[in-house]
């Protein structure tokens, strides 16, 4: 018995190590990952608001940029997406079309729609005052604008031509871009002379300058919904989602030429 004892005592001290040796050994639990899929016209204010917010926070937040309609799509297909963030409420309104669950939504941000030229253009036209746009193009040249067909920036120029009364000219003459992004990089590298995209584009852009914004009232208001896309949303996005209806995200926002109505201001849809 005492031998049988002893064997009991040192098999226990045995296994008693081998646990501690695991606690030792085993690999820290990863942290948190919440992934967000937004509009491309988000990505520099977005990139800066999760910096801030994950060196508070124990969450890693993964970006994924496209337009609205692609971001939309692919989140109807399966993409792994806990948070979209459109540019307007038709591709929001879509996905719950297709039977996407959608928590806690909201307009997080608004926008205003700019004409843009190259940095180095000497042109001058305020949309809506003076000579159409179509007399700044010369015959071979085109206006940069996201597609109309399906890009919220384009369908948002597309309604602010038609206000003008300058779509019939001017729709021949477009370069469709797949985002608002790729229209301004059009303008910037000189390949179109003219772009319509919003104004937060303009304003972080380096190779562009604002000629002038369209009336508020010549296109429909731009607004930027926010939802959790359930599954696979949890509590780390919901922390995220939070967060970014605050003062400190909206601040961020508002630094990049986005326009803001207070924490929460609008009520969940």
């Amino acid at each position: 018995m005492p031998r049988l004892a002893a064997r009991y005592r040192h098999s226990l001290c045995a296994l008693g190590a081998i646990l501690a040796l695991g606690l030792i050994v085993a690999p820290a639990q990863a942290e948190p990952r919440v992934r967000i899929f937004a509009a491309a016209s988000l990505t520099d204010a977005l990139d800066s608001a999760i910096a801030r917010f994950e060196a508070s926070h124990d969450i890693e937040v993964v970006p994924v940029y496209a337009s609205s309609s692609t971001a939309a799509r692919q989140i109807a297909r399966g993409a792994p997406a806990a948070l979209y963030v459109s540019a307007n409420e038709r591709w929001m309104d879509w996905l719950a079309e297709q039977g996407v669950m959608l928590g806690e939504r909201a307009d997080l941000l608004h926008n205003r729609l700019a004409l843009i030229a190259a940095d180095d253009a000497t042109v001058s036209l305020t949309p809506g005052e003076g000579a159409p746009l179509s007399h700044l193009l010369e015959d071979d040249e085109r206006l940069a604008v996201g597609d109309p067909d399906h890009v919220p920036a384009g369908i948002y120029a597309r309604q602010a031509l038609e206000s003008l009364g300058e779509w019939g000219a001017l729709a021949p003459r477009l370069a469709r871009a797949d985002n608002v992004r790729a229209a301004l990089v059009l303008v910037a590298r000189g390949e179109a002379p003219l772009g319509i995209v919003y104004r937060s584009d303009a304003l972080v852009s380096d190779g562009v300058h604002e000629l002038g914004l369209f009336p508020a009232d010549s296109h429909a208001p731009i607004r930027y919904p926010v939802a959790l896309i359930e599954p696979p949303a949890g509590d780390a996005a919901r922390t995220f989602r939070a967060w970014l209806g605050g003062d400190e995200a909206l601040s961020i926002f508002a630094s990049f030429g986005f326009e803001t109505a207070g924490p929460d201001a609008s009520a969940e849809r």
